[in-house]
């Protein structure tokens, strides 16, 4: 534990133990003590079961829907805030509700910033997060925001599989500046899927940009969700002459029928992190652990020093 005069505390709410788990121990603590009661019509009250006054607490918890991690992550936050604790950290390894940061028709919220706000009224007076769906996000807080990259989780194990031939790849217009500074960083090519949607998680049409014939192809996302584009797209680049398509994608959301579609697919194999826990095993799925990433940055933020080559890509 670093030395300073304010004590740190290490929390997380139930969605993201196992996780945390591993953040304690690489940070070289140990989990704080909390209890969840629940009624008997689900409604839960968490409590801390250990002093947090002048403190520096850390609270993690993904946010991905249903909605009871969001307000499991919000109660935490007001209890600490409650408590006296002198300094709330809301590390969030996955922010959900991220999809929303735009009226992209008439009548619909911005639930993302809706969801900083909360996160804000709550308590938190910082916020650590990976791999927000839309960099922009962060205008939506007007607390810190360190928002890390998990590059710095997967090019070394691009880099270790010595790919030749390699091509990174965008599986739609949105991640191609994501895509170009993963090819910047691995001195290769790229391309681009162009995808129309009929509606949210259905594809109509998609169309490949650039050459794949002969590459051994990574695809590279924020996250994957019912892994329609992704499977789509490595049949279609395989169709069009890859050697080989990989996906990584940092948050496993993995919804509906992903798991049948990842393993029917021609994916050589889906690398992700576990921001978010896998709800079933698959032999396809490779899971890199975040961990060490978060430790040191809550290390960092701890003793007041810079986190700045933790998210540079």
């Amino acid at each position: 534990m670093p030395n300073t005069k304010t004590e740190a505390k290490i929390f997380t709410c139930g969605q993201s133990r196992v996780l945390a788990e591993k953040i304690a121990n690489a940070y070289g603590s140990n989990l704080g003590n909390v209890i969840t009661s629940t009624y008997s019509d689900g409604e839960f009250q968490p409590s801390y079961e250990e002093s947090i006054r002048g403190s520096r607490v850390f609270i993690i918890g993904s946010t991905n829907p249903g909605p009871e991690n969001l307000m499991e992550m919000l109660l935490m936050l007001d209890a600490a805030k409650r408590a006296s604790a002198r300094h709330i950290t809301a590390v969030l390894p996955y922010f959900g509700w991220a999809r929303q940061d735009r009226k992209d028709k008439p009548r619909v919220p911005i639930a993302a910033k809706l969801v900083a706000k909360m996160l804000e009224t709550a308590g938190a007076t910082r916020i650590i997060t990976m791999d927000l769906h839309a960099d922009q996000i962060q205008g939506f807080f007007e607390k810190p925001v360190d928002h890390l990259f998990a590059s710095t989780i997967f090019l070394p194990y691009l880099k270790e599989l010595n790919l030749s031939d390699l091509t990174i790849a965008s599986p739609d217009m949105g991640g191609s500046k994501r895509a170009y500074a993963y090819s910047k960083a691995l001195e290769s090519d790229v391309v681009i899927c162009y995808k129309q949607r009929a509606k949210a998680n259905v594809i109509s049409h998609m169309e490949l940009i650039g050459d794949v014939q002969g590459k051994n192809v990574v695809l590279v996302d924020d996250m994957v969700d019912t892994a329609g584009t992704l499977t789509k797209a490595a049949d279609l680049m395989m169709e069009r002459g890859a050697l080989s398509v990989r996906a990584i994608c940092t948050h496993s959301i993995l919804s509906g029928n992903a798991y049948e579609r990842i393993e029917n697919s021609k994916l050589e194999e889906l690398i992700v992190t576990d921001s978010i826990p896998l709800k079933q095993k698959s032999k396809k799925i490779r899971v890199l652990s975040c961990a060490n990433l978060f430790a040191g940055v809550m290390q960092n933020v701890h003793l007041n020093e810079s986190i700045s080559s933790k998210f540079v890509m």
